[in-house]
């Protein structure tokens, strides 16, 4: 489970109780979004999963769930439609306002992405919507029943096979699906607007997004899913999409806290879930993940921690050089570190004294490699290597450090509830 996952559940437009998947922060949160899942699909599926992963990493809470007949939810599908999805929404939405805070966001996948766009005219405090493979028409998702439509037109119902698995239709959802104007909901809709759409999507067309698009007022953007299929079925291109939502929503929310205005400063890391080794990494109002590459066995979607030290070495050597030109008032170009890091036996360490080179251990081997732009004297590349010396890093590196460690257990996370609802508690894992 991605970040710390809560299970949830809350009754839905018609009284059946919809599970629920509330993906939360590590770290302050910054807002809260729902996401809707696509025709006939779950909130377990591994793209709403990623998406709302990369959300979460950004200080976005996410809430996916099952809408009313799907997945783990109560009711039945046969009697469902696309006006009830709508329903579920509001009731989503009304639940995170009653027992947390109201949806800032929607993000809607294929199916899902028609239902936002009808319903973020109905929350006020949805502040930007996304879609993710959206038709621009309801009635598209018919083109799925094939050869089915016409029984369900003659006898009312009719058993249709979606992606294997058999469904009951009745004619009603193909009324309402008919009965729906998306775009003119779009056009009414006056939040901002972002639209992911794969070109070569099998099973909703470009075309929808072109549609969608040229129905949206300003502000609303567009980004291409290049060769993604319509589940987002690679993993990085559902990371792609969270990763480009994510950042485009941050314009329409509250900053985080800047670094140095806490009491107390720290960096915080947490395992996220995703693959074995991913980590989610907040300094002050700055996010992001540490792990292996996939050689070592994880997913090379963050620097390693040895990345992470060699990182520090190389910027504060940067900024202490920058420092010390400032005060000397020298006019040196601009600076690059290349830093390096290896286990080499201590007899080979070069830079080590006799004493350190008697040992028989494997030590931690840094390079640095110092470069300017321009001319540099060899005078002054002298008293470069020399400075580098005294950054705190490189200091804090080749001294003694002290770790103190502090154990402590958490119990399980519990949400703020600012309605008690006790009907509809949060459900232990």
């Amino acid at each position: 489970m991605p970040f710390n996952t809560q299970r949830l559940q809350f009754p839905g437009h018609s009284g059946a109780i919809l599970a629920a998947r509330l993906d939360l922060p590590n770290g302050p949160l910054r807002a809260y979004a729902i996401f809707a899942h696509c025709f006939t699909c779950s909130k377990d599926l591994a793209s709403a999963r990623r998406v709302a992963a990369e959300l979460a990493r950004e200080g976005i809470a996410v809430l996916r769930f099952d809408f009313t007949g799907l997945g783990s939810s109560e009711g039945e599908f046969a009697s469902t439609n696309f006006s009830s999805n709508v329903a579920d929404l509001l009731s989503a939405a009304d639940y995170l306002r009653q027992h947390y805070e109201a949806p800032s966001l929607l993000i809607g996948h294929s199916l899902g992405g028609a239902a936002v766009l009808a319903v973020a005219g109905h929350i006020p405090e949805v502040r930007a919507v996304a879609t993710i493979g959206a038709p621009a028409d309801v009635g598209h998702v018919l083109k799925n029943f094939a050869t089915s439509l016409e029984e369900i037109e003659t006898r009312g119902e009719a058993d249709v096979d979606l992606a294997g698995r058999t469904f009951l239709i009745k004619k009603q959802f193909v009324e309402d699906a008919r009965g729906q104007r998306i775009k003119d909901a779009v056009v009414s809709l006056k939040k901002p607007l972002l639209v992911l759409h794969a070109p070569l999507d099998q099973t909703v067309g470009i075309e929808n997004a072109t549609e969608i698009f040229l129905a949206a007022k300003h502000p609303k953007s567009f980004v291409s899913l290049d060769k993604a299929d319509h589940l987002l079925t690679d993993p990085e291109d559902a990371a792609f999409a969270g990763r480009i939502i994510s950042g485009w929503l941050t314009r329409y929310l509250a900053a985080d806290t800047p670094q140095g205005t806490q009491p107390i400063e720290h960096v915080r890391v947490m395992e996220t879930g995703e693959g074995k080794f991913q980590n989610a990494v907040q300094a002050g109002s700055h996010r992001l993940f540490a792990d292996e590459p996939e050689t070592a066995g994880g997913l090379d979607s963050g620097p390693s921690p040895y990345d992470f030290l060699s990182i520090a070495l190389g910027a504060c050597t940067s900024m202490t050089l920058r420092l010390y030109a400032e005060r000397k008032g020298l006019a040196l170009g601009r600076i690059g570190v290349d830093v390096s890091h290896a286990k080499i036996h201590a007899k080979d360490c070069e830079e080590c004294t006799e004493a350190e080179r008697s040992g028989s251990a494997r030590i931690d081997h840094f390079e640095r490699v110092i470069s300017v732009d321009g001319e540099v004297s060899e005078e002054l590349r002298g008293k470069i290597v020399e400075i580098a010396g005294k950054c705190p890093v490189h200091r804090t590196l080749e001294a003694v450090a002290k770790i103190k460690t502090v154990m402590k257990v958490n119990s399980r996370p519990k949400p703020v509830i600012r309605s008690a609802d006790p009907e509809f508690p949060v459900l232990p894992e």
